[in-house]
């Protein structure tokens, strides 16, 4: 059997209603994404014609046919066109200097204001020379990803000077220029699958590639996309916790085993005077039309605007609330990039069946399209 919704067991359960208490507490540690008393992802999604195209599929070298959509025969481009918008505030675009409004151009040995920073594609370069940025997940991650390489290489003087380099685990690229790394690390759910006599086990409470992760810079963790997945493609036979091995268990709490390990680890290991910790929150699909009043829809393949409004008619994940209790418990300041909603409200953003395979994707999204925005919260968050 596939991906698919599992209902929570009763311990999630009662530990999903405890997290919603804590959240209304103001005492949380992580950190949701604000600008002054702003909250950046409470808003809604608003065409706008003179929203730039921040790079296209001949463009950026970098794409993956899995997300280039415009190249996979996309014959639609409004989804391009619609930009985030805060309800108290307004975000900094993610631009190159010459996608800048004349009146927000530096003019030479001019000093950059705070608000000509914001827009600025070669100014994030610039910002983190010699640094090193990890994305640290499955393939939504990979995605994510693309969408900052893209973005960053539209911004280079001289893309020549960008450098890839790979191997099974690790993809990055060196914008050599500027010092800085832009590093993917595939991992499908951050805690470890070992081989064994019995076949592969995942080991809920073992995290051993945290030495890699721990002297980044910049590190922006996902996880949620294989914790379902059953069948020929789950990728291990037994879990295990630990002297405890068993065939499966809920799902759902073993997700929340998996991120308590991930959070251990955090407050172990972190030194978050060196290190920015984001955790990406729960990417959505859209195969459910009954999830926003469609119920005779089962795919992205038609849709062309987003959901209207600012919440989802279905509601939130119920991994949504395992994830910020998790992140409620660490004591250190963990950054939440919120995405949920916000990409809730996009039907529209996925390649659906224009993709280099050809097979309905209503997970993964679109490049150029909604991850950009997702990175531009991550720069916003960053800068600010």
């Amino acid at each position: 059997m596939g991906f698919g919704v599992q209902r929570p067991s009763i311990l999630v359960a009662v530990s999903m209603i405890f997290s919603w208490m804590l959240l209304g507490n103001s005492t949380v540690n992580f950190v949701h994404g604000k600008m002054g008393e702003c909250d950046i992802y409470e808003g809604s999604w608003v065409v706008d014609e003179s929203y730039p195209k921040l790079y296209n599929s001949s463009s950026c070298p970098y794409i993956r046919k899995e997300f280039n959509c415009q190249k996979y025969g996309r014959p639609d481009q409004l989804y391009l066109k619609y930009r985030w918008q805060p309800k108290d505030c307004d975000l900094p675009r993610f631009m190159s200097p010459t996608q800048m409004p004349v009146h927000l151009q530096l003019l030479p040995n001019q000093k950059a204001t705070r608000s000509q920073k914001g827009f600025n594609g070669e100014d994030f370069l610039r910002r983190f020379e010699g640094k090193k940025i990890m994305y640290v997940g499955d393939s939504v991650s990979l995605n994510h990803w693309q969408s900052m390489v893209c973005l960053l290489h539209a911004a280079v003087p001289d893309p020549s000077r960008i450098l890839q380099e790979t191997n099974s685990t690790i993809s990055t690229f060196i914008f050599q220029d500027y010092d800085l790394s832009v590093i993917l690390f595939h991992s499908q759910y951050l805690v470890d699958i070992e081989n064994e006599q019995i076949g592969g086990v995942l080991k809920l409470d073992s995290l051993k590639n945290g030495e890699t992760w721990k002297n980044i810079d910049v590190l922006i963790f996902n996880t949620w996309l294989w914790w379902y997945r059953r069948g020929p493609k789950q990728p291990w036979d037994y879990i295990q916790e630990g002297d405890s091995i068993v065939k499966d268990m809920d799902r759902m709490l073993a997700f929340r085993k998996g991120l308590m390990t991930w959070a251990k680890w955090v407050e172990l290991e972190v030194d978050v005077r060196k290190t920015q910790v984001f955790f990406q929150g729960i990417s959505p699909s859209h195969y459910k039309g009954q999830e926003w009043g469609e119920p005779e829809v089962t795919n992205c393949s038609m849709e062309t605007q987003p959901i209207s409004g600012s919440t989802y008619p279905a509601g939130l994940p119920p991994a949504s609330y395992v994830l910020e209790e998790v992140l409620s418990s660490i004591t250190k300041p963990i950054n939440l990039l919120n995405i949920t909603n916000l990409s809730q409200l996009r039907k529209d953003a996925h390649p659906g069946i224009h993709n280099g395979f050809g097979n309905m994707d209503c997970t993964h999204w679109c490049l150029p399209g909604l991850l950009d925005t997702w990175n531009q919260l991550l720069y916003t968050s960053l800068i600010t």
